[in-house]
């Protein structure tokens, strides 16, 4: 099940579980849409994976199965990827 972290790694930025907002590697890093778009141009950099967009779970589904509530930040923030 996915962790739904609860905001950027670059930045920082609150992500609420039904944020659309919200972008995803296959390892579940998590990023907001303008870093994503503007920082890293759409590849993660942990694993250089794609990141896309992250499902919003049912609010009626959070209450047993809850959204993380631990923050990871990359130190340093996010470098801008070269093509």
């Amino acid at each position: 099940m996915l962790e739904l972290r609860p905001n950027c790694e670059c930045c920082d930025k609150n992500l609420p579980p039904n944020s659309s907002e919200a972008v995803i590697c296959t390892f579940e890093c998590t990023f907001c849409s303008s870093c994503a778009e503007s920082v890293l141009q759409h590849q993660c950099p942990n694993c250089g994976g794609n990141l896309v967009p992250r499902p919003i779970r049912p609010e009626s589904l959070l209450a047993n199965n809850p959204a993380s509530t631990k923050r990871i930040l990359k130190q340093g923030g996010c470098v801008t990827v070269n093509s």
